[in-house]
């Protein structure tokens, strides 16, 4: 019997419909075990790039492309995230398996890779509603786990050492993300320009470098179906060479904001719901990865509001193009003011 699609799929969305007869004559030549009998959904998720479920006779894969359209310089490499699950295979760090990457834009329009579908639990919610209380500190340890994995990864015995710039991450993120926002910007956001001068001004001096994967969040872990294990991290397209604290600051800066679907960690009673308070979270993290502390952290936390706000206006900016992954793209744009002033609040300044 060939296997069901999941339940978060569906039929493909006209914008991102391809030639799945071209498709399947690419999968018989490059997916070793493929046995033909194509189908092909689309997740509702996957905001920025198109990410699709496929089938064949006995197998399930997972398809992620570039979207159509005219896309802002460096985003959306495809190519990146499966160069880096394909390196960590034999790490600690928990990743599906990588099956091939293509780069003629003759087969579906736009590059894409196909790695293995991992079966298992995506929490939506960081308060974890459907666990109970005694089952959510083990799912908070293991998101502190896999982090500091990633933070470990030994760069030169993975062949990543070359994945990005040793120097001046911060410095080199705040130009980055200020440039794709303006690129966007479809209004002026007064906070936005408040954090575009303070943020390159106050760069913390600190210039650890490892492994980043720049969108470590709960929802982009895959869980065992019934164990508190994760599977997989998956979304790995912001990842590069980077300061570790970038990321922890992302994952942090849930116990400030509350995000629609995700939800978020303010005002909620850690003692009674079993999650991890901030500080706890965090000395969990500096234990693992041998740090003594984390200095500068709400500069950190303030910067990834900021390019989460980035990011948000990118989304709302296609959906108004009429190229955005998500029908619900277009409720961005109102995002960004609210994650800039938690930013300059964080800052202090604004």
């Amino acid at each position: 019997m060939p296997p069901v699609p999941p339940k978060n799929s569906g039929p493909v969305r006209e914008a991102h419909r391809f030639d799945e007869a071209r498709l399947d004559d690419w999968m018989a030549g490059h997916v070793d075990g493929y046995t033909g009998a194509l189908q092909v959904c689309q997740f509702k998720g996957g905001q920025s790039n198109p990410t699709y479920w496929l089938a064949d006779r006995e197998h399930q894969y997972v398809l992620r492309k570039k979207p159509p359209g005219k896309l802002l310089p460096s985003a959306h490499a495809v190519d990146r995230e499966y160069r880096v699950m394909r390196a960590l295979g034999d790490t600690d760090v928990p990743t599906a398996i990588m099956y091939a990457l293509c780069e003629d834009d003759s087969v579906i329009g736009t590059p894409f890779f196909v790695m293995e579908y991992v079966e298992g639990r995506i929490f939506w919610n960081v308060q974890l509603p459907d666990l109970a209380a005694d089952e959510r500190p083990a799912i908070y340890e293991e998101l502190t786990r896999v982090l500091a994995a990633i933070h470990n990864v030994d760069l030169a015995a993975v062949g990543l050492s070359d994945f990005g710039r040793p120097d001046a991450y911060v410095a080199r993120q705040v130009k980055r993300w200020t440039k794709q926002y303006l690129a966007s910007q479809t209004t002026d956001v007064e906070q936005m320009k408040t954090l575009i001068d303070w943020m390159p001004a106050n760069i913390p001096d600190d210039e650890a470098t490892t492994l980043v994967h720049g969108d470590y969040r709960l929802d982009n872990l895959i869980f065992h179906p019934t164990e508190p294990r994760a599977l997989a991290v998956i979304d790995w397209e912001l990842s590069t060479l980077g300061h570790p604290l970038s990321d922890l600051a992302y994952t942090c800066m849930l116990y400030e904001v509350t995000l629609p679907k995700l939800g978020g960690l303010a005002g909620v009673d850690f003692q009674a719901t079993g999650i991890p308070t901030e500080d706890a979270f965090v000395a969990r993290y500096c234990e693992l990865v041998g740090r003594d502390a984390v200095p500068d952290l709400n500069y950190y936390k303030a910067f990834s509001l900021f390019r989460l706000a980035a990011i948000a206006q990118g989304v709302y900016k296609r959906s108004l193009d009429g190229n955005a992954s998500s029908p619900e793209a277009s409720m961005f744009g109102a995002a960004v003011p609210h994650f800039a002033d938690i930013a300059c609040s964080l800052a202090g300044i604004g």
